[in-house]
């Protein structure tokens, strides 16, 4: 099994405005490519203003709400990144 410190650099990123419906609330949004200290790269949801990030911008993996299910009401939670 792989272990990550969940610590990475922002390599690219966009400022997203126009989303499916179930992240309208979140827009506008950062999506970034991370690598990871590891050496993996993923997308994933920056969670900052605009001008806190750039190319070369050190983050850190947080657990945040990606969602709500409707009438059920059940809350879903994921990976998303923060600037250290």
């Amino acid at each position: 099994p792989y272990t990550f410190s969940g610590e990475g650099t922002i390599e690219s990123f966009t400022e997203v405005f126009v989303t499916s419906t179930e992240f309208e609330r979140e827009v506008p949004y950062i999506l970034a490519i991370v690598r990871l200290d590891e050496g993996p790269a993923l997308m994933s949801q920056v969670v900052c203003d605009p001008d806190e990030i750039d190319i070369g911008t050190r983050v850190r993996a947080i657990f945040r709400r990606i969602g709500e299910d409707g009438e059920k009401g059940i809350i879903y939670y994921g990976t998303k990144f923060a600037p250290i």
